[in-house]
This record gives structure tokens, C-alpha cells and sequence, in this order.
């Protein structure tokens, strides 16, 4: 296949990324297993990306002699650069500068998007590191708390800090409004996000955001996303022998009743998210997903992220 055909197919991989992600918007089953959700929410993003990169850069590779693939068209363009052979014998002038401002086009997006991806993975640790600094003087340990660090603050608060330090951090205002039943079903929720690292899940749509600040749906697309982290979250905290979800709700509801704040930057927060439709589907949980259909969802994330890659790769 020729790249010029790549083009167009990897363009219609990434306008179809953006319509499954519309649709996602809209879809009630994410919330019937969140797990399976969130991975096709970054394959969605993953997919899209690399689409996008390489249209551009197979609209580049498109004038070579032979048919190489979007891969080999980029390799042979190089090596004609390297020996100063600007335009390829036959080609006019005109699309040879179309192909080089694609190409150029391409390797500025990627810088764009890897760029956004690292400084919000460093926004994020260096907020961590500050947090922990402040927490370094302000917190102290309670045996009410076993491995969770307690600060002087009338306000409900309680989040983690993930990390190889990872910390999980509650304020007296929360020792003071819940029962030991539902300071447990918190407890619980904060380790469930430590152990997985959901905050490694929503750094990619963090950067999306600020590359993005102004598009609806990269922002809607964080909400649900993040709200998908913590109906994640929920359901693992339920795994604790003897939790209920009515302690989990009911912590919730007091969070939500007494005006919780909300997480310190880079850490999450039990009390974030939909409240509400996270309480209502705590007691009145939707069906789970059958297997085969979160089966289908898996395969079908394997093959929306393998399409761009297989594409760029294969001539």
C-alpha cells in the first residue's frame, strides 16, 4: 500500500477517535465496568494521537519512487536529504514543499504531544514533592488512622499522595464528621487508587487538557474519565471484607453535606467526581458487564491502538 493511502487511512482512524470518544460521552455501560472504560479511553487517545501524527507524516513520504510504507518512504526521504537532494527526480517543486511542510507538520505535532505529556507527569510530582514538604511540618500520626497521616484542619478533607512515597493524608474535620465504618470505606478508597495508580491513568488526559485548554471534548473527556477513576476506586474499596457500600455512600454523602475540599494538586481526593451518581450507583449498583462483552471491549482497544502501528510499519 502506498503511503498516501496510509494518509487517508490513518486521517479516518483519527476522525473515528474522535467520534468513538463523542459517543463515549454519551454511553451509560462505561459505568458498568469502569476498569474496561478507562482502557478504551486511552486507547481512544492513544490511537487518535498516533493517527494524527502519522497522516502527516505519511503525506510527507508519499512522493517516494517505490512503495515503502509510511516507515521506509521516511527512510528513504532521508537519506536523499542527506545528500542534499531536496526534491525527488520527476516530482515538482510545488508538492515537494507540500509533503515537507506535512512532514514537518507531523514531527511538530508529536514534539507537541510528548512535550504536554512530560510536563504534566512533572507538574504533578513536583506538586507531590511540595505536598509532601508542607505535610513534613504540618501532619502528624493517630492511632485512629493506622498508616495515614492527620492534619489540623477543621474542613472534611482526605486524599492520597501516589508515588514511591505514596501517603494518604485526613484531616480532624474528617476524624470528626464520620464513623469508624465509613472512615474505614475512605481509607479503603485511597489505597484502592494507590495501588492501581490512577493518577497515571489521567496524566495523559491532563495533558490534553492543556495542550487543549478550549475544546469541549478533550474536557468532558477528562471528567468522565476522571469520574470513571473513581467509581473504579469505589468498587475495589468494596473488596475489604466486611465494608458495605451503604459506609462508602454514606461517607460520601457526608463529604458532599459538610462542603469537602477537593485535592491538592497531583493527588486524589475520595470526595471527587459526581457525587451523586457515584452514591447512587453505590446503592443501587448497575449490572456488571458479561465477560465476553468486556472482552470485546479489550480487543477492540488492542485493535484501535495496533491499526496506527501497523499502518506506519507495514509498507
Amino acid at each position: 500500500m502506498g503511503a498516501l493511502a496510509d494518509a487517508v487511512l490513518l486521517a479516518a482512524v483519527a476522525v473515528g477517535s474522535v467520534r468513538c470518544a463523542r459517543g463515549m460521552l454519551r454511553a451509560r455501560w462505561p459505568r458498568r465496568s469502569p476498569a474496561a472504560a478507562i482502557l478504551l479511553w486511552q486507547a481512544l487517545g492513544l490511537a487518535g494521537g498516533l493517527a494524527a501524527v502519522g497522516a502527516l507524516l505519511a503525506i510527507g513520504a508519499s512522493g517516494q519512487p517505490t512503495r515503502q510504507g509510511v516507515a521506509g518512504g521516511l527512510a528513504s526521504l532521508a537519506r536523499r536529504l542527506a545528500y542534499g537532494q531536496l526534491v525527488a527526480p520527476g516530482q515538482p517543486l510545488a508538492l515537494t514543499c507540500i509533503r515537507l511542510t506535512a512532514l514537518v507538520a507531523g514531527f511538530a505535532l508529536l514534539t507537541a504531544l510528548c512535550g504536554v505529556l512530560v510536563m504534566a507527569f512533572a507538574d504533578a510530582v513536583a506538586a507531590r514533592r511540595r505536598q509532601r514538604e508542607l505535610l513534613a511540618l504540618l501532619a502528624h500520626g493517630d492511632p485512629k488512622v493506622p498508616g495515614a497521616l492527620v492534619i489540623d484542619y477543621p474542613a472534611a478533607a482526605a486524599y492520597c499522595l501516589p508515588g514511591i512515597r505514596s501517603q494518604i493524608v485526613v484531616s480532624v474535620g474528617t476524624l470528626d464528621l464520620l464513623a469508624p465504618a465509613e472512615l474505614t470505606a475512605v481509607l479503603a478508597h485511597e489505597r484502592a487508587h494507590l495501588r492501581a495508580r490512577h493518577d497515571l491513568v489521567l496524566i495523559p488526559f491532563t495533558s490534553l487538557r492543556r495542550a487543549l485548554p478550549k475544546s469541549r471534548v478533550i474536557a468532558e473527556s477528562y471528567r468522565t474519565v476522571a469520574l470513571l477513576v473513581e467509581m473504579m476506586a469505589d468498587d475495589r474499596a468494596l473488596r475489604v471484607r466486611g465494608l458495605l457500600a451503604r459506609e462508602l455512600a454514606t461517607a460520601l454523602l457526608r463529604f458532599g453535606t459538610a462542603g469537602s475540599d477537593g485535592a491538592p494538586p497531583g493527588a486524589l481526593a475520595a470526595a471527587e467526581g459526581e457525587l451523586t451518581a457515584r452514591v447512587n450507583r453505590l446503592l443501587a449498583p448497575p449490572p456488571p458487564l458479561p465477560r465476553a462483552a468486556q472482552a470485546t471491549v479489550v480487543l477492540a482497544a488492542a485493535v484501535l491502538v495496533a491499526t496506527p502501528l501497523l499502518l506506519l510499519v507495514i509498507p
